[in-house]
């Protein structure tokens, strides 16, 4: 089953519970009982909570997002399909989470507060998860101040530290003329083994298998993908720029 059947069919909210699971049973609606114990099966056979508590957190955040700078675009909402690869037959359905959490006028806190819960000793997957909302704000070709500073008290609530931000923001937005070491977290001044090995760690805990073995589910592999190739450029240009073999 995808992803996408395990949120729409309901049942793993009831084992995520608070304001994510609510999230999900609200906007599975008359799927739940339909596709209930298929989708409880899975929970059961392979744990997929996580997976889901992933998918509904991006959903319920990417859609707070969309409306932090007061306007919705269509190249917003095309972003958020790209990053989610949602199949035709369950694009309404995705939709109408979506639509719901916009619309919502509870905070998003309670979201980030949960997924941050969740994946508190998985911060590689908590940083995918701010890639993806990264992707949704420059989907217009701007950050707007209002999208950025939501994603700063997202990072925040994650526990990333505002170096970590830099960073994040660098490898999103900092396009051809991102600071590599920014990229890679460490000083103009370190060594060459100090920044690969900086380098590996980053390609070590970014890695799609990685990631999706702590949870991400495999619907969002082209975004973690995204990130090993900026890590990568960035190390390509300090090894160019030193003659690192």
């Amino acid at each position: 089953m995808s992803i996408w059947g395990k949120v729409l069919g309901g049942a793993a909210g009831f084992a995520i519970g608070g304001p994510l699971g609510a999230l999900i049973g609200a906007g599975a609606g008359h799927l739940v009982d339909k596709a209930r114990a298929s989708a409880f099966a899975a929970v059961v056979d392979d744990d997929p909570t996580k997976q889901v508590g992933f998918t509904i957190a991006v959903i319920a955040l990417g859609a707070k997002l969309a409306k932090a700078d007061g306007v919705v675009t269509p190249d917003e909402i095309r972003a958020f399909r790209r990053v989610f690869k949602v199949a035709p037959e369950e694009s309404s359905n995705v939709a109408r989470v979506f639509n719901m959490a916009r619309k919502s006028t509870a905070g998003y806190e309670p979201y980030a507060k949960q997924v941050a819960g969740m994946f508190r000793y998985n911060p590689a997957v908590l940083e995918e998860l701010l890639n993806c909302l990264f992707i949704i704000a420059k989907a217009d070709g701007s950050v707007h101040e209002d999208e950025l500073a939501y994603l700063q008290n997202v990072s925040a609530i994650f526990g990333f530290s505002e170096g970590d931000f830099v960073r994040i923001r660098e490898e999103n937005i900092g396009f051809d003329g991102a600071d590599p070491y920014t990229i890679l977290g460490v000083a103009h001044d370190a060594d060459d083994d100090a920044v690969k090995s900086a380098y590996r760690k980053l390609v070590r805990e970014n890695h799609p298998d990685t990631l999706i073995a702590q949870g991400m589910p495999e619907e969002f592999v082209e975004v973690a993908n995204e990130k090993l190739a900026t890590v990568n450029a960035a190390y390509d240009k300090i090894c160019a720029a030193r003659g690192i073999k």
